[in-house]
């Protein structure tokens, strides 16, 4: 019984070189493959070991994403900078953010790909993840969303320890939780 329920969050994590399996309460669950901008394909849960800032956009959005991606950005530099923290920014327009489309969105906000990945996934999955995220979105009749916005800080587990809504500026208790979680000072 022990090796089945193993076995099962082996593939429900969508990774079959995970050593341990995952906590409960682990976004890595959801087995949902990620494309990110120069193609590359795999599970969430490979993301598993390293500590993220994790949030939803779109590349055709000119108001609130960028400044998504800009307090992601100040994020990491108020936190000093981590080696041990990643970015993640997953797209809920799949239809329209190609590899191509998220390649170019990287270049143009000049988006180190040591720190990044921007990615898609196919739009049933981008829902789940959205769900799972706590992210809020509908398309618009003009080709626009409306959507919330948030960052999550991911330990390395997947776990999420921390949330964050203000976009715009840092807000310092998510930076805190950001240096604890990458252990930086």
């Amino acid at each position: 019984m022990k090796r089945l329920l193993l076995l099962l969050a082996l593939l429900l994590a969508g990774t079959a070189h995970a050593t341990s399996p995952l906590p409960g309460d682990s976004v890595y669950q959801l087995a949902v493959p990620l494309t990110d901008q120069d193609g590359h394909t795999a599970a969430f849960a490979a993301r598993r070991g390293t500590p993220q800032i994790v949030s939803m956009f779109y590349t055709s959005c000119t108001m609130v994403c960028p400044m998504i991606i800009d307090t992601m950005k100040a994020t990491r530099r108020a936190a000093g900078e981590p080696a041990r923290l990643h970015l993640l920014a997953v797209s809920f327009d799949p239809a329209r953010d190609s590899v191509d489309a998220l390649r170019r969105y990287a270049a143009a906000h000049k988006l180190d790909q040591r720190w990044w990945t921007l990615a898609r996934t196919a739009p049933q999955d981008t829902r789940s993840l959205a769900a799972l995220l706590g992210v809020q979105y509908r398309p618009l009749r003009d080709g626009e969303f409306n959507h919330s916005s948030a960052l999550l800080l991911l330990d390395g587990e997947g776990r999420i320890v921390a949330r964050t809504d203000v976009i715009g500026r840092t807000d310092p208790a998510f930076v805190a939780a950001v240096r604890k979680a990458a252990g930086s000072k």
